[in-house]
């Protein structure tokens, strides 16, 4: 059984509010990652090309007021 089946069948076996509780902590753990990631990314200059089109677009009219 892999680690993620084991996990799965933990999750499984949680009570509603370990299940909460669990959900609350995985979804900022989540984002945390998600954050380091952006962060990586953009310092290794792989959102650059990204960032210059979306310029290039806005400059050009391309792009709306949120």
């Amino acid at each position: 059984m892999s680690k993620v089946e084991n996990i799965e069948q933990e999750v499984r076996g949680l009570s509603s509010s370990d299940l909460a509780a669990f959900r609350k902590w995985f979804i900022e753990y989540d984002a945390k990652a998600w954050e380091r990631q952006i962060e990586d990314d953009a310092r290794a200059g792989k959102l650059a090309a990204l960032a210059e089109a979306a310029l290039k677009d806005h400059k050009a009219g391309k792009s709306s007021a949120l």
